[in-house]
């Protein structure tokens, strides 16, 4: 968890919170409550699980009338870059155990606690409100006086607008004549439905709601401004709901109505209801046996009638490499084998030509197969989860029977000119204008690194694919022993006695590319079968740790190369520039860690060394970003700002993949 205490600095009260509701859709914001993304928000449900993600409530904005003084409780950014009203001076603290919660001062009055949470399963979010009168003056609150209100007889009256859109999660909203402000109100509980196309929201409360539609205009989304893309909007507020915070808690839930899988809330007693969720949730909670195992549990959704893996919050959904790399850790790690075995299953039943899809659009059901290796990433997780010893019969012969038809389909060639070497039995992919490999950026038709021809991760993933696949079917035995020999003689540098990143470039053989990159730590750690070993596996390991390492992953170029891009910043354009082209990720500290316990063979004392050293900075990373979590990429360069997504699935699950590596060492 993390704790935030006042004085809380400028940086602290940027760092995100995230609830993720089991279906794709989540609630995420900020510290300090301005929210600072178009992806802020208090509901955005998958309307087709995990993607058709819409935002259906953005935001709110709450007050306290106590006494003819208004106590703002919200804060707001609007453009060019104001905060108003600037509460930042009332936040007496924040934290994030067992869900977002703020204590925001009252000055003399006391303070209030705002919590947020999000149930799992359920696509439910619950906000709370609680009035702590015990509180002194040196709290230091500012009221507004002359307020409007009821505060007669010394309540506490506590007014929330909530604000609406309604919009696809990657659009943003203006003022329009379309919005439907009309209100249902039936039994405690309002629902909207803004747009006819659109999920109804459903409020719930045990508050009086009054309809009173307007506009708010012009907020300003900061981190999309960073990012080269539009960043204001205007959204909708159709009423104000009013509580005796001085009386009772406060709450109020929102739920969007007729979302696949989710449970509707039917009670009318909004009160109960929070309560029996809050003992749900922390009970769930609390039944994870560690904090980074509960914010493993956010990137676990449901797909059709099966599981996946979100690739990361706020903007991704689930890829299938994201998916069968961070499973190992954020699952098998954790001993999660239902859900593992359920993914692997829902996967396989998407092959098609030996090729699992690298993706599902958000609004398509066409699956995008333009990856060389998640097929490859799929039979290394199967081969994780199989050696657990979990699966049923018919279950392991399903999963060995999807692994022989993916090295099938590659033996016999496929999609994007993949397909094996007669010459040297090794793995060739790729086409002009297609991105394979995991380092995939493209900008209109600028694939930014192609890595046409053999890739050396590629390599170790298909030797090592071999080698699982030969323990059940004697037919892969020889083509994995001579796809070992053939990477050995073809992929050693003579110059640096490290490997290769790519040989027979655009497919001409001979040729090859030095460029140093973390690629080649997959031939020595982060795989079950080491592909190198000796004086080119320690070789490997001192040229990764002296030029890619850093205190939040490995760079994905070194900083001499005249193509090092040291800042992960701009526009869109600019940003995929980077993104493998110096900028670190943090993922590849997990196969870097294997490979260097590999090289190393340390006792527990150099165990216990190696995570100071490797581990413990990222850790910090867990308070200061995706609170409680790792961010997708940071900039190569000191002091090396985390970027991209601040929630990123593989991340979190190569740490906890680390901490099973560690533990397994330390009982030998």
């Amino acid at each position: 968890m993390t704790d935030i205490a006042r004085p809380i600095d400028a940086a602290r009260l940027d760092a995100e919170w995230l609830e993720a509701d089991g279906f794709g859709g989540f609630a995420s914001g900020t510290v300090g409550m301005p929210r600072t993304r178009r992806y802020h928000a208090l509901l955005l449900a998958a309307t087709r699980p995990p993607a058709g993600r819409i935002v259906l409530v953005n935001g709110i904005e709450a007050w306290l009338d106590a006494n003819g003084e208004r106590y703002p409780l919200t804060m707001q950014c609007y453009a060019p870059d104001l905060n108003v009203p600037d509460i930042a001076g009332q936040l007496l603290g924040f934290t994030t155990q067992p869900w977002p919660t703020w204590r925001i001062a009252l000055g003399a009055r006391g303070e209030v606690s705002a919590e947020l949470f999000v149930v799992k399963d359920t696509a439910e979010t619950v906000l709370r409100w609680r009035l702590r009168r015990e509180a002194t003056a040196q709290n230091g609150a500012t009221a507004v006086s002359g307020a409007t209100g009821d505060t007669t007889n010394g309540r506490f009256m506590l007014h929330v607008r909530p604000l609406l859109s309604g919009r696809d999660y990657h659009a943003l909203h203006h003022e329009n004549g379309a919005f439907n402000f009309s209100a249902d109100v039936n039994d405690g509980c309002v629902s909207w439905r803004p747009y006819g196309d659109r999920p109804a929201i459903r409020a719930a409360s045990n508050g009086a709601y009054e309809h009173a539609p307007d506009w708010y205009r012009n907020f300003c989304y900061p981190r999309e401004r960073e990012r080269g893309l539009e960043f204001t909007e205007d959204l909708a507020t159709p009423g104000v709901f009013s509580f005796d915070l001085g009386a009772a808690d406060a709450v109020l839930i929102f739920s969007a109505a007729g979302v696949p899988r989710a449970r509707e809330n039917t009670t009318s007693d909004a009160l109960l209801h929070a309560q029996q969720l809050e003992h749900a949730e922390r009970t769930r909670r609390a039944s994870f046996a560690s904090r980074l195992q509960r914010s493993a549990d956010a990137y676990v959704v449901a797909r059709e009638q099966g599981r996946t893996i979100v690739a990361g919050f706020p903007w991704f959904t689930d890829w299938g490499r994201d998916t069968f790399i961070s499973m190992r850790g954020l699952l098998l790690s954790c001993a999660r084998y239902d859900e593992a075995e359920a993914i692997l299953l829902e996967w396989s039943a998407t092959l098609s030509e030996g090729m699992l899809p690298n993706r599902f659009p958000d609004y398509d059901d066409t699956p995008e197969f333009n990856s060389v290796d998640a097929s490859l990433w799929f039979v290394v997780a199967v081969h994780d989860y199989l050696a657990v010893q979990h699966a049923s019969g018919t279950t392991r012969r399903r999963l060995q029977q999807a692994v022989d038809d993916i090295l099938a389909g590659y033996t016999r060639g496929t999609r994007f000119a993949i397909g094996v070497d007669e010459q040297d039995g090794l793995l060739r992919a790729g086409v002009p204008g297609v991105q394979l490999t995991w380092m995939d950026a493209k900008v209109g038709d600028w694939v930014v690194t192609p890595r046409i021809g053999k890739p050396v991760e590629v390599q170790a993933l298909w030797i090592n694919a071999l080698r699982i696949a030969s323990n059940w079917n004697v037919r892969w035995r020889e083509p994995a022993g001579r796809a070992a020999r053939a990477f050995v003689e073809r992929f050693v540098d003579p110059a640096s006695g490290a490997l290769f990143d790519v040989v027979d470039v655009d497919h001409v053989r001979g040729t090859f590319d030095r460029s140093v990159r973390p690629n080649q730590i997959f031939a020595v750690g982060g795989l079950p079968f080491q592909v190198i070993d000796g004086v080119v596996a320690r070789a490997v390991v001192a040229q990764v740790s002296v030029h890619l390492l850093t205190p939040l992953g490995l760079r994905t170029l070194a900083p001499s190369d005249p193509a090092y891009r040291g800042h992960y910043v701009g526009g869109p354009r600019e940003r995929d520039g980077a993104y493998h082209q110096g900028t670190v990720w943090p993922w590849l500290l997990g196969p870097f860690v294997e490979a260097w316990m590999r090289v190393e063979q340390p006792d527990a004392a150099a165990c216990a060394a190696a995570f100071e050293r490797f581990v413990a900075p990222l850790d910090a990373h867990l308070d200061r970003v995706g609170l409680d979590h790792l961010s997708e990429v940071a900039d190569g360069d000191a002091p090396h700002h985390a970027a991209g997504a601040p929630f990123q699935a593989w991340s979190l699950g190569e740490r906890l993949r680390i901490d099973a590596l560690l533990a397994a060492r330390h009982l030998r």
